[in-house]
């Protein structure tokens, strides 16, 4: 087995090993039926992080601030497009950019996590962006807050307990017809790309709790922007 460039996978605490080894297997059309075109698209990465916080294993999350043109008030992983600096794209640079982002983003201290995976890249048609999402372990903490206000509006850790309860998934109906999976968590909506994600490695990773897969809420009950 091949790692990718700055990923360790040992000394992960023992709740993280599922999802490391899924990440090791898993195939790309089986976290998006929206796979990166042959050529083009712009390179980006998020991280994906996991801690240990006062209500147990967690996750780290943003919120976009509400005056953005695109994804106002959403939440999301910490992320953004790759720089030349951060080196080859196919090689350590999705890895180096997700690290830098979330500092930007969050304030948090990169020498503190340990990239543990890197999932396949990842497609968004609409805004033509490749994505890599890398994952984390966040094993010495840092303090975080919102970078730029005018791009980060909050930083939260979700509890992973509250993203497998049954109680606070859904199918999110969008007004354009897209359909696809929803978290209620932290009096907010996740949806989009990041509950994709979310939704792939709890279920992969055997993580994932029966839930009402029937269960479907608009869109426009949780206003974004």
């Amino acid at each position: 087995m091949t790692t990718a460039p700055g990923v360790v996978r040992d000394g992960l605490p023992a709740w993280l090993h599922p999802v490391r080894d899924a990440a090791e297997r898993v195939q790309p059309h089986q976290l998006s039926r929206f796979l990166p075109p042959a050529e083009g698209g712009r390179r980006s990465a998020v991280l994906v992080l996991f801690g240990e916080g006062p209500q147990g294993p967690d996750l780290l999350l943003i919120e976009r601030a509400r005056s953005l043109r695109s994804h106002a008030g959403q939440p999301s992983f910490p992320g953004g497009a790759l720089d030349p600096e951060d080196g080859d794209p196919h090689g350590a640079g999705p890895v180096h950019a997700a690290l830098r982002e979330a500092q930007e983003e969050t304030g948090l201290d990169p020498t503190g996590v340990q990239v543990f995976g890197v999932l396949p890249d990842l497609y968004i048609p609409v805004s033509d962006f490749v994505v890599t999402p890398v994952l984390g372990w966040w094993r010495e903490p840092s303090p975080v807050r919102p970078g730029d206000p005018a791009e980060v509006a909050a930083v939260f850790r979700v509890p992973v307990a509250e993203l497998t309860s049954p109680e606070r998934r859904a199918r999110l109906r969008h007004p354009s017809g897209f359909r696809g999976p929803a978290f209620l968590v932290e009096d907010r909506l996740v949806w989009g790309f990041t509950a994709g994600v979310i939704d792939r490695i709890l279920h992969y990773s055997g993580l994932e709790l029966p839930w009402d897969t029937s269960r479907e809420i608009e869109l426009s009950a949780y206003p974004q922007e």
